[in-house]
């Protein structure tokens, strides 16, 4: 009997070695993922917020102008993607936390809360700025809004790049979210 009981016991012994092995590993693709999310996230709020050009009229002193900061969508879609290029940042070091403590639990239910807030930020900034570059695209007669894209090439091919690092971001918070709960539903 008592043989049995210390076979149990030895065994979970075992059987918990590759589960921390695992728990280290998620560990550290959630601290590359991060990584990767925060430079998505810096590059598309630089990009978004230098872009700019003008374009002569009829002359060099009257000119039309198409800036970032002309459209207050494109303003918010900077500034969310600063806040969260910011709590990224921030991440990191909780992210460190668990490659060298695996089993820490309550660090991970904060992250997952955090982590789900600035998916809903990023969400709806880079959801709001598409909806504007495709009206720059597209346009929309029955609104009698005109594409823009033809004139600005410049500035539609950078408003359009900014979205993809935005949209990187966004898919790496859902498997961020996602490897979090499996590592707490783990325990």
């Amino acid at each position: 009997m008592k043989g049995a009981a210390a076979m149990e016991i030895g065994e979970s012994k075992i059987g918990s070695a590759p589960r921390s092995g695992v728990n280290r590993g998620a560990a550290i693709l959630d601290f590359i993922l991060r990584i990767i999310a925060f430079l998505g996230t810096l590059v598309s709020a630089i990009a978004m917020g230098t872009t700019r050009e003008r374009l002569p009229f009829f002359t060099q002193f009257l000119q039309f102008r198409a800036e970032y900061d002309d459209l207050p969508t494109f303003t918010f879609f900077v500034v969310a993607n600063s806040i969260v290029c910011v709590y990224l940042m921030f991440s990191l070091a909780l992210s460190i936390f668990h490659i060298l403590r695996s089993h820490a639990k309550n660090s991970r239910i904060i992250l997952i809360f955090f982590d789900t807030g600035m998916l809903a930020l990023l969400t709806s900034g880079a959801s709001a700025a598409t909806a504007i570059v495709y009206l720059a695209h597209k346009g929309n007669a029955k609104a009698n809004w005109f594409a823009i894209c033809q004139q600005f090439n410049s500035f539609c091919e950078r408003i359009s790049g900014s979205l993809i690092g935005s949209f990187v971001a966004i898919v790496i918070f859902i498997l961020l979210i996602l490897m979090s709960a499996a590592a707490l539903s783990r325990r």
